[in-house]
C-alpha cells in the first residue's frame, strides 16, 4: 500500500512550468487510495472488534444457563446438570465447526442447507470472517443449553452427548440458514429479493431460531421421557419439586441478562453503518444498536413485573424464581423484534409474554407435563409469540433501515398490513415442524435403546451420586483422618432428689468426643 504522507517537496516535482499532468494525478490518487484503504481496514477491524465482544457476552450466557440450571434442580442432581452446560459448549464447538456452520452459511448454498466451508476450509472470505464463526457457535450452543433444562434430573449422560451434538450440527443449523443467510428461502436479506411473502421472516436475533428451537426441542424429550419421580401424586395433583438455590437462579438470571446484550444488539454483526441523510450525521446503525438494548432492557423489565404481582395475585406469594423466569421469558419474546420496534412496543411485549408463559406454565399442569426449568414453555411459548409481536408492531422507519428498502410490509397495527404477519406465522409452523420432526425420532429411538432415562434407583439416590462419584456440594471432610476432633455435648441429668446434677469426674464422663 502507498505511503499516507507527502512532502511538499514530492508535489513540487511535478508541478512545474512542464507539468506531468498524468504524473501529478497518480501520484494524488495513489494518496487518497491509500487512506481509502485504511479506512476500509479501518472498518473492518471495528465490526469485528465488535462483533468479538458480542460473541463473548454470548458465550458468557452459558455460565448463566449453568447457574440458572444448577439452582433450578435438587442439590443431588446440581453436577450433572452443570457437567450438561460444560458439554453443551465443547460437543457442540465440534460439531458446529465441523458441519453445523458449514450448513447454516456455507455459500453458494441452496435454499434449504448451505454446502461450503465444512471445517472452515477456504475461511475467511470476503462475506464472513473467524469472529462470525464464534459469534454463530456462540448462538447455536444457546439453544443446545435450553433443549438441557427441559430434560434435567432423569437423563443418561450419553443422551446428552448425542443430542448436543446432532442438535448444534444438523437441526439448528438448518434454521439457521432458512431464515438468516442471505439464500435461505425465508431470509429478509435475499439478493435476489424473492422474498417470501414480499418481506421475509424478520427474526433478528432468534425467538424462533435460537428459542423455539431449543424450546421444542426440550418439549419433545421431556414429553417422551414423562415426569420426574415423585412430580405428580397417585391422584395426579401436581408437586412441586423445587430447586435447591434461589441464590443461583438469580446470579445465572442476571448473567443471562448481562449476555442478552449481545445476543441483540450484537446480531446488528457490524456498528460502522451511516443511516444519516447529510443532517442527521450522528444517527447510525450504532443508534439502533443503542435502541435495541433498550427494547431488550425494557421487555424483560416489563414482565419480570408483571409476572411478580400476577404470581401474586394467583398464589399468594412474591416468588424470585418465578420472577427470574417471567424476566428470562420477556427477553426471548422481544428476541425476535428488538431492532424494528419503538421501546414503548417492547413493554407491551414483556406483558403479553409474562401471561403467554404463567399460562403455558398452567397448562403444563394440567396436561401432566414436567419441566423443570419451564425451557419449553418460556423458551417455546414466549419465543412463538415474539415472532407474532414483531408481525405486529415493526415500525415501517425500522425495518428500512435494517434490513433496507422503502416498500416492505411492517408491522400490522402500524399500518403495514398482513405480509408480515404471515411470514412469521410460516416460521412458527416451520420451526415447530422441523424440530418435531427430527428431535422427536431421536428422542424416541434413544428411549427404545434404554438410552434415555436413568433407572427409577438412580433417580431416587440422584444422578451426582449415581453417575459422577460424588455430590457437588462437600458437605463434610471426606478424610477423616485430616479431621480435628470435634465434640458433641449430651445433656446431664440431675442424680439427686434436689433437682441438682452433682459435679463430679463420673458426670464429666457424659461428655465425650464424637466423630460424628
Amino acid at each position: 500500500m502507498a505511503s499516507l504522507t507527502c512532502t511538499a517537496s514530492d508535489l513540487s516535482a511535478l508541478l512545474t512550468a512542464t507539468t506531468n499532468s498524468t504524473a501529478a494525478a497518480e501520484f494524488l490518487c495513489s494518496r487518497f487510495n491509500a487512506v481509502s484503504d485504511k479506512l476500509t481496514a479501518t472498518t473492518y477491524a471495528v465490526d469485528n472488534t465488535y462483533l468479538l465482544f458480542s460473541a463473548y457476552l454470548v458465550f458468557s450466557m452459558q455460565l448463566g444457563f449453568a447457574m440458572l440450571c444448577a439452582g433450578s434442580v435438587r442439590a443431588k442432581n446440581s453436577m450433572n446438570i452443570m457437567l450438561t452446560n460444560v458439554l453443551d459448549a465443547a460437543a457442540g464447538g465440534l460439531s458446529y465447526y465441523l458441519f453445523g456452520f458449514a450448513f447454516a452459511f456455507g455459500s453458494p448454498p441452496n435454499g434449504f442447507i448451505g454446502r461450503h466451508f465444512f471445517g472452515l476450509k477456504t475461511f475467511p472470505s470476503h462475506s464472513a470472517d473467524y469472529s462470525f464463526f464464534l459469534y454463530q457457535w456462540a448462538f447455536a450452543i444457546a439453544a443446545a443449553g435450553i433443549t438441557s433444562g427441559s430434560i434435567a434430573e432423569r437423563t443418561q449422560f450419553v443422551a446428552y452427548l448425542i443430542y448436543s451434538s446432532f442438535l448444534t450440527g444438523f437441526v439448528y443449523p438448518i434454521v439457521s440458514h432458512w431464515f438468516w443467510s442471505p439464500d435461505g428461502w425465508a431470509s429478509p436479506s435475499r439478493p435476489d429479493n424473492d422474498l417470501l411473502f414480499g418481506s421475509g421472516v424478520i427474526d433478528f436475533a432468534g425467538s424462533g431460531v435460537v428459542h423455539m428451537v431449543g424450546g421444542i426441542a426440550g418439549l419433545w424429550g421431556a414429553f417422551i421421557e414423562g415426569p420426574r419421580l415423585g412430580r405428580f401424586d397417585h391422584t395426579g395433583r401436581s408437586v412441586a419439586l423445587r430447586g435447591h438455590s434461589a441464590s443461583l437462579v438469580v446470579l445465572g438470571s442476571f448473567l443471562l441478562w448481562f449476555g442478552w446484550y449481545g445476543f441483540n444488539p450484537g446480531s446488528f454483526i457490524t456498528i460502522l453503518k451511516s443511516y444519516g441523510d447529510g443532517e442527521r450525521v450522528y444517527y447510525g446503525q450504532w443508534s439502533g444498536v443503542g435502541r435495541t438494548a433498550v427494547t431488550t432492557t425494557l421487555a424483560g423489565c416489563t414482565a419480570a413485573l408483571t409476572t411478580l404481582f400476577g404470581k401474586r395475585l394467583l398464589v399468594g406469594h412474591w416468588n424470585v424464581t418465578d420472577v427470574c423466569n417471567g424476566l428470562l421469558g420477556g427477553f426471548a419474546a422481544i428476541t425476535s423484534g428488538c431492532s424494528v420496534v419503538e421501546p414503548w412496543a417492547a413493554i407491551v411485549c414483556g406483558f403479553v409474554a409474562a401471561w403467554v408463559l404463567i399460562t403455558s406454565n398452567k397448562l403444563a399442569e394440567l396436561v401432566k407435563y414436567d419441566d423443570p426449568l419451564e425451557a419449553a414453555q418460556l423458551h417455546g411459548g414466549c419465543g412463538a409469540w415474539g415472532l407474532l409481536f414483531t408481525g405486529l408492531f415493526a415500525t415501517k422507519e425500522y425495518v428500512g433501515e435494517v434490513y433496507g428498502g422503502d416498500d416492505r410490509p411492517y408491522g400490522l397495527f402500524m399500518g403495514g398490513g398482513g405480509r408480515l404477519v404471515a411470514a412469521q406465522v410460516v416460521q412458527i409452523l416451520v420451526v415447530a415442524g422441523w424440530v418435531t420432526a427430527t428431535m422427536g425420532p431421536l428422542f424416541y429411538g434413544l428411549n427404545k435403546l434404554r438410552l434415555l432415562r436413568i433407572s427409577k434407583d438412580d433417580e431416587m439416590a440422584g444422578l451426582d451420586l449415581t453417575r459422577h462419584g460424588g455430590f457437588a456440594y462437600l458437605y463434610h471432610d471426606e478424610d477423616a483422618s485430616d479431621r480435628p476432633e470435634q465434640f458433641m455435648m449430651r445433656k446431664i441429668e440431675p442424680t439427686n432428689g434436689s433437682g441438682t446434677s452433682t459435679s463430679t469426674s463420673e458426670d464429666n464422663n457424659n461428655v465425650r468426643p464424637s466423630n460424628v
